[in-house]
């Protein structure tokens, strides 16, 4: 459950008109989709989720530059396509459907044109790891959100649930493990570490 706190915050952000995006930031296994979709159930009509994993580089691109084994760090996405739609979502024109790419877990591959985002959303709602990273073309997301909510939980609960997440993608208990310890905790400690250029941090009820 979303605390009405939180809504409250988000109406407040509406009410003064235009389009607005709140972006969501977390390590991974924080509850950003979770949170995304929530807040999108609570808006009907009037809220579209875009996530940033929509632009995972493809898996064929990650072998070539030698990354596969750390899908999922700063570099292993297409940061720049990222920040271009960010930029078209903020001036997007009246007359225009913008299509945002969505990754597939399934597959673990991005798919291109897969999010509608209609010209009347008031809300436009990403959620991701590297929102508030303050080098490369990272630097350039914080400057186009409205707002950034860093959602702080349980680092044992956050990993159970990786962990449990790998598994059910196909990888084995100890598969799942390394990996997270590897790869996705890494990644936490380099998330943790911009907590600071979020608007607020958010706890679940």
């Amino acid at each position: 459950m979303i605390p009405d706190t939180y809504l409250e915050r988000v109406e407040n952000l509406l009410a003064s008109g235009g389009r607005r995006i709140l972006g969501l930031v977390g390590a991974p296994g924080a509850g950003k989709s979770t949170l995304a979709e929530a807040l999108a159930k609570a808006l009907p009509g009037r809220a579209v989720v875009v996530p940033m994993d929509g632009y995972h580089l493809a898996n064929v691109e990650l072998a070539r530059l030698g990354r596969a084994s750390r899908k999922g760090a700063e570099d292993t996405f297409d940061s720049a396509g990222f920040v271009a739609l960010l930029r078209r979502l903020r001036g997007q024109r009246p007359d225009e459907t913008i299509y945002a790419p969505a990754f597939r877990r399934e597959i673990e591959e991005p798919i291109a044109g897969a999010i509608p985002v209609p010209p009347d959303a008031q809300l436009v709602i990403t959620e991701g790891n590297y929102l508030l990273l303050d080098t490369g073309h990272w630097a350039d997301v914080r400057p186009l959100l409205d707002e950034a909510w860093y959602i702080d939980v349980d680092s044992a609960l956050r990993q159970n649930r990786l962990i449990a997440r790998h598994i059910a993608f196909g990888r084995d208990e100890q598969a799942a493990r390394e990996w997270v310890a590897t790869t996705d905790e890494p990644n936490a400690i380099l998330i943790d570490s911009t907590r600071r250029r979020a608007s607020l941090t958010f706890k679940w009820a």
